[in-house]
């Protein structure tokens, strides 16, 4: 790598590491040593190939979504954490609930198969519409929609506290590709 594209990928590490850690991290399930590993190895292989990237955050993060996709083929399962007691619902909406409250969504997210918290991660913190999932993750829109349908009715069983982040509509989050249809006579 010559001297201009070494600046310019350290330029982008700089500027887009901590949100691109963020999703690693969510998709590892909280696990924040994971989720560096993950970035580490995306970041590893974009610096090879840096000169022929048009779009350095699109390549990184489809390189992470991938790599996760292989970690969660292999055959070896990560094991589960168990602790004494479950964690106490807050009573108040405040600083110490909601930082509970994202305590406890780590915790269920990381019980969930890492299939499930990668559908989920795609849907919902990026953003990202049912057809793109399905194209990164390989599979059909229908395997995106009934993965994502039974990790949300997981991850309510695995912590109904969270139906304290907001009204009963939170239950079933909007799709950003619905459109209503109109009925007419």
């Amino acid at each position: 790598m010559d001297a201009e594209a070494l600046e310019s990928f350290r330029q982008f590490v700089d500027s887009r590491s901590s949100a691109l850690l963020r999703t690693a991290v969510l998709l590892s399930g909280g696990d924040r040593h994971a989720g560096e590993d993950l970035l580490q190895n995306a970041l590893a292989k974009a610096a090879g190939r840096w000169h022929r990237i048009d779009e350095p955050e699109a390549y990184v993060r489809q390189v992470l979504y991938r790599q996760q996709i292989s970690r969660w083929r292999l055959k070896w399962r990560r094991r589960e954490v168990s602790v004494a007691e479950p964690p106490e619902p807050g009573a108040e909406r405040d600083a110490a609930s909601a930082a509970e409250l994202r305590v406890v969504m780590r915790a269920a997210l990381s019980r969930l198969t890492a299939r499930q918290r990668t559908v989920l991660v795609l849907r919902y913190f990026e953003d990202l519409p049912e057809a793109d999932v399905a194209r990164l993750l390989g599979c059909s829109v229908g395997t995106v929609r009934s993965t994502t349908h039974r990790s949300l009715a997981r991850l309510r069983s695995l912590a109904p506290e969270l139906a304290a982040l907001g009204p009963a509509d939170a239950e079933q989050p909007p799709s950003r590709d619905f459109s209503p249809v109109e009925v007419r006579p």
